[in-house]
């Protein structure tokens, strides 16, 4: 399970990527094409690519036209000019590119919440108890909009919303503080939960 020089020599054999409808064949070139690197440091010994499989089976490889592997030449030359130019530039934009990722910000996982906390009887302040949810505070949670919507009987839940950073705030912590006002709330449900 682990690339070799023999998928190496396969590789430099095959020359191009298989067509699609061979779709193991090519997801094998892409996956060897990713170590392009370090192919050198792949374990095992490169032998010709006949000296790989069955014994009884001929190498017939080498057996090509060499006109037509003049005419394109997809791995770069065997010139060592142009191959340490290649390689000079490779090296120059993976720089660039590490600059520039490290230079960008990192995104940070959100996610907007709408609760559902729910008062003990219809003479519970809902007022009080909406302004005891408001001064929970947090780095990463921020208090949106609420109402009061009606459960039945008089009583009425209220329903906010909040915005919360996932990695700074969890909704077990947001239940355990809401319900920590015990003369004010009976218990709170997440109604939604949404990934922004």
């Amino acid at each position: 399970y682990v690339p070799s020089q023999a998928d190496i020599a396969v590789f430099e054999a095959v020359g191009a990527p298989p067509p699609a409808e061979l779709f193991h064949a090519l997801r094998w070139y892409n996956h060897i094409k990713s170590y392009e690197k370090q192919k050198a440091s792949l374990p095992g010994v490169k032998k010709a690519l006949g000296k790989y499989g069955p014994a009884d089976v001929e190498d017939t490889t080498g057996a090509t036209d060499s006109k037509d592997d003049d005419d394109i030449d997809l791995f770069g030359s065997d010139d060592e000019e142009e191959s340490e130019e290649a390689k000079r530039l490779r090296e120059e934009r993976l720089a660039q590119y590490e600059s520039k990722k490290s230079k960008k910000p990192a995104v940070v996982a959100k996610s907007s919440l709408l609760l559902d906390v729910k008062p003990w009887d219809d003479e519970t302040d809902m007022a009080k108890l909406e302004e005891c949810v408001r001064s929970i505070q947090a780095d990463g949670l921020v208090w949106g909009s609420s109402k009061l919507v009606p459960v039945g009987y008089g009583i009425k839940k209220l329903q906010i919303q909040c915005v919360v950073e996932d990695d700074k705030v969890g909704t077990d912590m947001l239940e355990e503080r809401i319900t920590a006002f015990e003369d004010y709330v009976q218990s709170m449900d997440v109604a939604a939960f949404n990934k922004i």
